[in-house]
């Protein structure tokens, strides 16, 4: 996968986590919200976007490892507060990075 599709790529996964609308989240993320949609729909259609859920599963009562290969860096801080489907709250200071999300929700599945 090139740079462009997995920049999308997370961009699509971490939008369907976070429980704001996609124009909000384009806004947020300074990316085109028609961009966000074009690319979920071609991700969709070539069956690369990433299966994430936020619906909690049977172990989501047990911990996971979690890696950050890189430190996570927002282009300009918003408060945000991430709500697990374990009831689990992480409130952060700013936006994580897409990528950084699309790991945690691998995680919480098992997923590597």
């Amino acid at each position: 996968m090139d740079q462009r599709t997995t920049f999308w790529t997370d961009h699509v996964a971490a939008a369907k986590l976070v429980s704001i609308s996609a124009s909000a989240y384009a806004r947020q993320h300074s990316i085109s919200v028609a961009a966000l949609y074009y690319w979920q729909s071609k991700l969709k259609k070539a069956a690369l976007q990433p299966e994430v859920s936020a619906k909690p599963t049977t172990d989501s009562a047990k911990f996971v490892a979690l890696r950050v290969a890189a430190p996570i860096t927002p282009v300009r801080p918003v408060p945000c507060a991430l709500i697990l489907g374990s009831g689990m709250r992480l409130d952060m200071a700013a936006l994580p990075d897409p990528a950084w999300l699309v790991a945690l929700a691998r995680a919480a599945h098992g997923e590597r």
